[in-house]
């Protein structure tokens, strides 16, 4: 008896078992036929295109994302309720020449058959290639090729997927696209109207996690918080460390790696590290300044006779809550010297005993400057450079900011003979974009001249 009912027993959870299996079934057939839209030749050719790449793309369970930031941004909208429904299709209908997608480079192991199944199904494809951006990161050079870009032309769509490559826990990298690599299939129109994902540079972009929605009736993933991604999106610009470049420099110079100059690495990268946690936490963007610009241009290392470590600020980005974060955070005060309006500068003292200096810049309508106070005289020093903007680089495994147009801010302060070894500097005469710029007054000592 006992046998009857543990067999009937079985039999009924193999049935439910079954029936389960026939649902999901049944979902994912429901799915499809969701995504089959594309037949209908009615839609507007932007639709079809984006329904017949998803199609593939959920065969294949292909791990890509829209990254599309109009589309992105319409998607935002109407969570926060701006966006009203006029039609039903709202989103992938609307006018525009391309969609763009993303999927990360290691993780997309069905390149083939996703290229095969796309040119099928009536795709133009065209690729670009280049050295694997992981193995470049590690200062050698490879033969090996990866894939940078897939265009992928419908009708006169194009569906633009772009491959990003981990190049630390925190960012992906993406490779740049250039105008001659268009004209095969008469992309150069739209790559003008691209924007971030087609530029001629390479980006860094944060790393985003993906959900999952359904839009137009097309089952697809996005961003899952799609205003930070966006927002990471507009200022992505990277720069390579010039590694060839640091290696004549070390030809040149031999590299030090006595146990003082690996202790001041190991304590500066503490410092870079830790100020730059307390700066982004308070939403103040910095960059890379001085003598560890130098270090990072011209050696793709820190500089050890540098004897601390330079940021540089915006002063519109200065917060009162600077001093007080890294005083929390363990740090001491070492000096304020200037006013927030004119050559402020503070200087904090880990306790590694390195210290950080933290320039701040004021705008002026045909260059930039950052001033300097003598401590002794009172007297004040003012330090110009031409006009740049920021760009992010990979500098001792941190994503950290840097000029853009490099060369310049560094021949601005330390002249044409940046690339000879000076270990004798001093900082109100050897810059040569160095200029007196008058006295503090007297009654302003207390305020403008404070050490600790």
């Amino acid at each position: 008896m006992r046998r009857i009912s543990s067999l009937v027993l079985i039999l009924i959870v193999g049935a439910l078992f079954l029936m389960l299996q026939m649902f999901i079934i049944h979902k994912l057939l429901e799915r499809n036929k969701s995504e089959v839209l594309t037949v209908n030749s009615q839609a507007p050719v932007q639709y079809r295109a984006v329904s017949l790449f998803m199609s593939v793309v959920n065969e294949l369970y292909a791990p890509v994302f829209l990254v599309e930031p109009s589309l992105l941004t319409a998607i935002m909208q109407k969570r926060l309720g701006n966006l009203k429904k006029k039609h039903d299709c709202e989103f992938l209908c609307t006018s525009r020449n391309k969609t763009t997608f993303a999927a990360v480079g290691h993780l997309l192991v069905q390149k083939e058959e996703l290229l095969s199944s796309l040119e099928n199904r009536g795709f133009k494809i065209l690729k670009t290639e280049g050295p694997d951006p992981q193995v470049t990161s590690h200062h050698h050079t490879t033969s090996n090729l990866v894939p940078y870009h897939y265009l992928l032309k419908y009708q006169n769509h194009l569906i633009h997927l772009v491959l990003f490559y981990e190049r630390s826990s925190l960012y992906f990298w993406k490779a740049p696209l250039k105008l001659p690599e268009l004209s095969s299939l008469n992309l150069q129109e739209i790559y003008l109207q691209n924007g971030t994902f087609a530029s001629p540079y390479s980006a860094a972009i944060k790393k985003a996690e993906v959900t999952e929605i359904k839009i137009d009736g097309i089952f697809l993933k996005v961003p899952k918080r799609p205003n930070q991604f966006l927002t990471s999106l507009k200022n992505s610009k990277f720069l390579e460390c010039n590694y060839q470049q640091a290696e004549e420099f070390y030809r040149a110079y031999p590299k030090d790696e006595s146990l003082v100059a690996l202790d001041f690495k190991s304590k500066a990268v503490q410092v870079i590290s830790q100020g730059q946690k307390i700066l982004d936490e308070l939403g103040v963007p910095f960059w890379l300044s001085s003598g560890t610009c130098l270090g990072w241009f011209r050696e793709c290392n820190i500089i050890p006779h540098s004897k601390d470590v330079d940021f540089g600020i915006w002063v519109v980005d200065y917060k009162q809550s600077i001093i007080s974060a890294f005083e929390m955070n363990g740090w001491m005060l070492k000096h304020i010297l200037g006013k927030v309006e004119d050559s402020f500068e503070l200087s904090f003292l880990h306790n590694n005993g390195l210290k950080l200096d933290l320039f701040f810049f004021y705008e002026e309508k045909d260059h930039v400057w950052n001033g300097g106070t003598d401590v002794y005289t009172a007297a004040k020093y003012k330090y110009s450079f031409p006009k740049f903007s920021l760009c992010w680089t990979e500098f001792q495994s941190m994503l950290v900011r840097v000029p853009c147009e490099t060369q310049p801010y560094i021949e601005a302060n330390y002249g044409k003979y940046w690339r000879k070894k000076v270990e004798e500097w001093d900082w109100k005469s050897s810059p040569p974009n160095v200029r007196e710029n008058g006295h503090w007054l007297e009654e302003e000592y207390q305020d403008v001249i404070q050490v600790f």
